[in-house]
């Protein structure tokens, strides 16, 4: 069987079988269609002709890069290694492969690597910089107070509509990974924030047409490549030379909570994290900074 036929049997068992988010399946498409191009590459028209080796060559690839791919980190590589892996495992299930090639082939090792936060004053710099003069300024300002308010991920802030903001009592509610719903508490900078939004800005930028909360400059629901030139273009003005992205925003959210005083569990269920193993890296971060002030302040350091 092609590669690509048995990619596109997987995609429909996603969504249909195991009714995974679009987001989910996106991610996994993404992947999906590197791998099989991949193997078109290599020559191997049949999956049932590919080998274990053949996988770590994949793999080898996606870190070292091509004159059309940027090299993955290991965390990436190794996500792109899981699909394929969940294609053969499904390739085995449905009797189209006599072996799951990809069983015993190990992902790339990887340093742990602690996720880079903004301090509390970039955060309120990067905000500031958004102009309250203009709508996609106002609009801009709302989507960054949101992100840090909220921890939530980019896809779950943008896929909020105007209900979901109007009238929360404080809370707000976002959808996350498998489509699983959770509130979290939406505070009065971000509520203020929206709130100038609705009636000074989205008024100006709509046309009847969406019902997205977060609007580009066409009336239609803001991309996640426009919020992310949105936060690069706010970090410029702010003078914060770390590369940055939406994730960010959701990393200090939880750092900064854990260096006031949170506690591990309430982080975890406010990330939508379904594991608190997850949450626990930003642990490590705290922990640094308590020993530099311990360095700093203790007479025995």
């Amino acid at each position: 069987m092609r590669p690509a036929d048995l990619a596109h049997r997987w995609h429909v068992h996603l969504v249909v079988e195991r009714g995974l988010s679009d987001n989910t399946v996106s991610n996994y498409d993404r992947d999906l269609k590197r791998y099989v191009n991949w193997l078109a590459g290599a020559g191997i028209d049949r999956i049932e002709d590919v080998t274990p080796q053949h996988l770590e060559a994949y793999v080898a690839d996606l870190r070292r890069g091509s004159d059309t791919a940027r090299p993955l980190a290991a965390s990436s590589a190794a996500r792109a290694l899981v699909v394929a892996r969940g294609l053969h495992k499904f390739g085995v299930a449905e009797g189209v492969l006599p072996a799951d090639a990809a069983a015993e082939v190990s992902p790339p090792a990887a340093g742990e690597k602690l996720p880079d936060t903004l301090t509390v004053d970039e955060v309120a710099r990067l905000i500031e910089s958004c102009s309250t003069e203009t709508p996609l300024g106002l609009r801009d300002r709302a989507l960054l107070e949101t992100l840090y308010a909220t921890g939530a991920r980019v896809s779950e802030v943008l896929a909020l509509v105007v209900d979901d903001a109007v009238d929360t009592g404080g809370v707000i509610a976002v959808r996350g990974k498998g489509n699983k719903q959770r509130l979290v508490p939406l505070g009065s900078h971000a509520r203020d924030a929206i709130g100038a939004y609705l009636v000074r800005s989205r008024p100006v930028l709509a046309t009847g047409k969406s019902h997205a909360l977060f609007l580009n400059a066409r009336g239609g629901a803001l991309s996640r490549q426009s919020a992310w030139t949105a936060l690069k273009q706010a970090a410029d003005r702010a003078g914060i030379a770390k590369d940055i992205s939406p994730h960010t925003l959701r990393h200090s959210f939880a750092t900064h909570l854990l260096e006031g005083g949170a506690d591990v569990r309430t982080v975890q269920e406010l990330l939508g994290h379904a594991s608190v193993t997850t949450t626990q890296i930003y642990t490590h971060i705290t922990a640094d900074n308590l020993r530099e002030v311990w360095a700093e302040a203790h007479p025995r350091a």
